[in-house]
């Protein structure tokens, strides 16, 4: 995994912005079912299906839609983040093998030189990988009937909000396999009863947040690993925000602070510390619109420009650490990384997530100083990205696992299983190998099919799976509430 897949996933975003905007009253389904003399519309009907720049009825909605709070930039970086993994996985996917290698080495590794494995440009082409406002209202404000309110709300949620897209997506997925007879991963079972039982197996077991043994992958989807992590990293937010709720302000800062050093140096937990930095950020951001950060940051003050910079450019750098193993070895014989290779902990098994760690934590902090940082992450197109990422994230894998195979296979990409499983597809549209590592042109004629479908996709599946998710776990929480 890379940057901005640690972002993406392991950061601690705990709603997506679909969540928010429906309970903020922002988020607008598109298109309202409209009912005729003789019922519902076709036209109408078909609207959830439309890409959004189709959708006249979007448009209406899209002064609502840009980007009004603070945190906004954090949505874009999201859906940025999202399209570095979606970007990352299908290099790999293509480049399978052997050159393709090149992508998760430093640049110069092994005297390879190549443009995509440049610092800062190679997290480009590897992928990479806050905690709610009103808690910490409630908390600062003394209220907590108000902080519990939030978190039992919350915690009741958080796994109906997190895996109905991932059952919802996952189901159709097989299903389409098994209905066209579709060889592509996983490995079909015999029949389909046999594939909902084995669905079921996996699932329940991956389902549950507190387990400790087991293979960590879903089958069916092998990119939702992190959801599992996502759980357990939210509920490490929740309670840590209890624990520290009646702390005075550097009491609770210190606390913060102190289980992210545990977290990082102490346990092998790079992926809650994410989390809990993600917290300790959004509380200082707080405390700053309230002038009550403690005296330390305030002298940082007249170098605050200078900081967030080296911070951008630091985290470019180690977004793009070396993660072809998790060999210390090989990332200390990297070019430009061996001093780097000696501040990994001892409790760091996996040395990659303490180098995104920090990578992930920089780019955080710096978006929210820098301005024109934000104003990229701000801009449309990020913020559309930001709405559909975590369906983005749960579709693209089956697009690029069945369409994306044989197409990369019929543009010259070929792998030992096009033999077996799509022969019929290999080197049918033969296009020029031309170009950059990554940037070929049949790598490129390949995505202008592949990434408008997988984000038309990701646009349906978060109309119809994933705002449906979020409402629906806000109505069961009502609905069982005394």
């Amino acid at each position: 995994m890379h940057m901005s897949h640690s972002i993406e996933k392991s950061s601690p975003l705990l709603k997506s912005s679909p969540e928010r905007a429906i309970e903020d009253g922002q988020w607008k389904p598109l298109g309202h079912m409209t009912r005729s003399r003789h019922g519902i519309s076709l036209s109408s009907c078909m609207v959830p299906f439309l890409p959004t720049l189709l959708t006249g009825t979007n448009r209406d909605n899209e002064k609502q839609r840009l980007p009004s709070r603070p945190t906004a930039y954090l949505d874009g970086l999201r859906g940025f983040a999202a399209l570095l993994v979606y970007w990352g996985h299908h290099q790999l996917w293509a480049h399978d093998g052997g050159v393709g290698n090149a992508f998760e080495l430093a640049y110069g590794y092994d005297s390879k030189y190549y443009f995509a494995c440049l610092p800062g440009i190679r997290t480009l082409f590897s992928g990479g990988a806050f905690c709610r406002q009103r808690l910490f209202r409630a908390l600062w404000d003394g209220d907590y009937a108000g902080l519990g309110k939030c978190l039992s709300s919350a915690v009741f949620r958080r796994w109906f909000r997190l895996y109905i897209p991932v059952i919802c997506t996952t189901l159709c997925y097989i299903t389409f396999l098994h209905l066209f007879k579709i060889t592509a991963v996983p490995e079909r079972q015999g029949s389909y009863r046999a594939e909902l039982w084995n669905w079921y197996a996996e699932f329940k077991n991956f389902s549950f947040p507190l387990r400790t043994g087991g293979e960590p992958w879903f089958t069916y989807n092998f990119h939702t690993w992190s959801i599992p992590v996502e759980h357990r990293g939210s509920l490490a937010v929740y309670t840590a925000v209890l624990a520290f709720s009646r702390l005075r302000r550097n009491a609770r800062l210190v606390g913060e602070v102190g289980l992210v050093v545990y977290l990082l140096y102490v346990a092998d937990g790079a992926h809650y510390a994410m989390f809990i930095a993600g917290m300790l950020l959004q509380d200082l951001d707080l405390l700053a619109i309230r002038n009550d950060l403690p005296r330390f940051f305030l002298r940082l003050g007249p170098f605050k420009a200078a900081i967030m910079t080296v911070l951008f450019y630091a985290s470019l750098y180690l977004g793009g650490v070396p993660s072809h193993t998790d060999n210390l070895q090989q990332l200390r014989d990297s070019p430009g990384w061996y001093l780097l290779s000696f501040l990994k902990p001892q409790a760091v098994f996996d040395y990659k997530w303490f180098y995104l760690f920090w990578a992930a934590v920089f780019l955080v902090t710096c978006t929210s100083h820098l301005q024109w940082l934000k104003t990229f992450f701000t801009a449309p197109f990020n913020q559309y990205l930001g709405r559909i990422s975590f369906a983005f994230y749960l579709v693209h894998g089956p697009v690029l696992w069945t369409l994306g195979d044989r197409l990369y296979a019929a543009v010259g990409f070929v792998r030992d299983s096009h033999y077996e499983n799509c022969p019929w597809w290999i080197n049918r549209l033969p296009l020029p190998n031309a170009g950059p590592l990554g940037l070929e042109v049949n790598f490129l004629v390949a995505n202008l099919v592949l990434l408008p479908l997988t984000i038309w996709l990701a646009e349906v599946t978060t109309r119809l799976v994933d705002e449906p998710a979020v409402k629906f776990s806000q109505w069961i929480y009502q609905m069982a509430l005394d």
